[in-house]
């Protein structure tokens, strides 16, 4: 490609210009489209990033309605809700709050066998009552292990200490059980 420089020239007076004739229209010729090497790709990672953000918005969206839905729920029925549960009869359950439970098992041995993350049974065995009155019963069914705190020292007698995932209502029915009842976990 050649540059070519000319000298500048002076600019026409206006009425020149009033008497230079413009071109007619012509037809713009056919040629190939122009392709840039590489731009697909680049153009494919845009798509894909751009899917992300109608999918967060989508979560986010569907957060907030299950947390609006959840604060509705404790002041009483909302005024739309019969109509909703109507419309929809197969809508999950809004997700309960888990709080962290620690609760002293009565057989240190069993603790050592669990792990974070385990599912387990929690089972009150009334104690110290005469005649062996009173039976064992499920205080929490299906709690998540989230932790297994260092063992106390060498107070076998003294159990082992977990710490559960659970709801808060199951978190105080655990810490009552605790205080009249000797403890014990069955995996699930």
């Amino acid at each position: 490609m050649t540059t070519t420089t000319s000298s500048p020239s002076p600019s026409p007076s206006p009425s020149a210009v009033s008497s230079v004739s413009v071109p007619a229209p012509c037809a713009v010729p056919p040629f190939e489209p122009v392709r840039v090497r590489g731009a697909r790709p680049r153009l494919r990672r845009a798509l894909r990033r751009g899917r992300r953000v109608p999918v967060v918005l989508l979560a986010l969206m569907a957060a907030a309605l299950a947390v609006a839905g959840a604060v509705s729920g404790r002041g009483g029925p909302s005024p739309g809700s019969a109509k909703a549960a109507t419309a929809s009869p197969a809508r999950p359950a809004p997700a309960v709050p888990l709080v962290s439970a620690p609760v002293r098992i009565a057989d240190a041995a069993t603790v050592r066998l669990l792990r974070p993350g385990d599912r387990v049974d929690v089972i009150a065995a009334p104690q110290g009552l005469p005649g062996g009155g009173g039976e064992a019963r499920v205080v929490a069914a299906g709690a998540r292990v989230a932790e297994i705190p260092r063992a106390d020292g060498d107070r076998q007698d003294a159990g082992a200490l977990v710490v559960l995932s659970v709801p808060r209502a199951t978190a105080a029915a655990l810490a009552g059980a605790g205080v009249t009842s000797r403890l014990a976990v069955t995996l699930c």
